[in-house]
């Protein structure tokens, strides 16, 4: 049993059930035993890989994406390039790359990286040590334009599950049994963030909902809508919550999320409709199409030509991981929130 598993039996057993919310949220969190306060849980040693990891196309074609972007809207003489759980810094090393070529965009540039975790801040110090970076620990209304980048982010958002009851909405809760971390249903109620799933939905049906997203959106949509800008938002999920997406990560395997505390990812699907409805200007793809229609296919090529063996192998391997459907192209979805009076980004018209 792990340290924290030990105090949320002793916390449930003192006051009670906790949402599926409140254990994520201590999971990965709490400032001693969480999984992202403790570790480094990126790339092919760690837990989980993501597209950044993968590839430099990834990070370079979004790049680019942002900087044609910032082109279409008049190239401002200053803004804010933001990423919103940066992990090592990789996917904003690529950007900066990419972008360096880009007249005038690295001087009007002000990077700000959203991270919580101090472990992962030193690594994007050391990943990043030749750029002028700023760090915040959660993303404050700005008046400059917002140019935003979130690759995995709100799928680690704490989130409420609910099944639908002919009486109402019975909540997934966290309690004890025989010593040990249990799920259980609560008693069914009327929940007023889940009405407008009421004809869309069965009893016996699951939806979750994400509280903590809500926030974080209006103030991304408000910051764009008034002063300029563009979110690139790359997660998997789909534009509507339904089923149990509930799961965890370790060692690049899933396990039992109620076994080992603190010590594995916790994620859930993105429910991308509810992203966008704080947005006034919103497209939506799959990250797929989205990285063909940028160029992928040409890049790969010309990076392929410098490869030879196994390196090469690896490469076009990472492009079909990225791009296919039956891997990460189709499941992985994008969503870009842009000014309502503004050209949508490159990808998504």
């Amino acid at each position: 049993m792990t340290p924290l598993a030990e105090l949320l039996i002793q916390r449930i057993q003192a006051t009670g059930p906790i949402t599926l919310a409140d254990y994520m949220a201590e999971c990965l969190l709490h400032p001693q035993h969480g999984y992202y306060s403790t570790r480094d849980p990126f790339g092919a040693a760690g837990d989980f890989t993501t597209a950044p990891e993968i590839s430099q196309m990834f990070g370079e074609l979004l790049g680019l994406c942002l900087a044609q972007t910032w082109l279409d809207q008049g190239a401002p003489t200053r803004f804010t390039l933001a990423e919103l759980g940066p992990g090592r810094g990789t996917l904003m090393a690529d950007v900066l790359r990419a972008t360096k070529r880009v007249p005038g965009f690295h001087v009007a540039a002000q990077v700000l990286l959203v991270e919580a975790s101090a472990t992962l801040r030193k690594r994007q110090r050391i990943t990043l040590a030749d750029h002028t970076v700023q760090w915040a620990d959660h993303l404050a209304p700005g008046e400059t334009p917002l140019y935003l980048l979130a690759n995995e982010f709100f799928d680690a958002l704490p989130i409420r599950q609910f099944t639908k009851a002919p009486q109402g909405w019975e909540e997934t809760l966290i309690g004890v049994g025989n010593g040990q971390l249990t799920m259980g249903k609560s008693a069914p109620a009327a929940i007023s963030q889940l009405d407008h799933r009421l004809t869309d939905t069965k009893p016996g049906d699951i939806v979750e909902i994400c509280p903590a997203a809500a926030p974080i959106m209006q103030t991304i949509a408000a910051q764009i809508e008034t002063h300029g800008g563009a979110a690139l938002i790359l997660d998997y999920g789909d534009w509507t919550s339904h089923g149990d997406t509930f799961q965890a990560l370790k060692a690049q395997s899933f396990t039992d999320p109620l076994v080992e505390p603190g010590e594995a990812d916790l994620t859930a699907h993105v429910d991308f409709a509810a992203l966008a409805a704080a947005c006034t200007s919103h497209a939506y793809t799959t990250q797929g199409q989205l990285l063909t229609a940028l160029g992928i296919r040409k890049r790969a090529v010309q990076l392929g030509l410098k490869l030879t063996g196994d390196a090469l192998v690896q490469h076009n391997a990472a492009t079909h991981r990225l791009t296919a459907p039956e891997e990460m192209g189709r499941l992985f979805k994008a969503l870009a929130i842009t000014p309502s009076h503004a050209p949508k980004p490159p990808g998504f018209a």
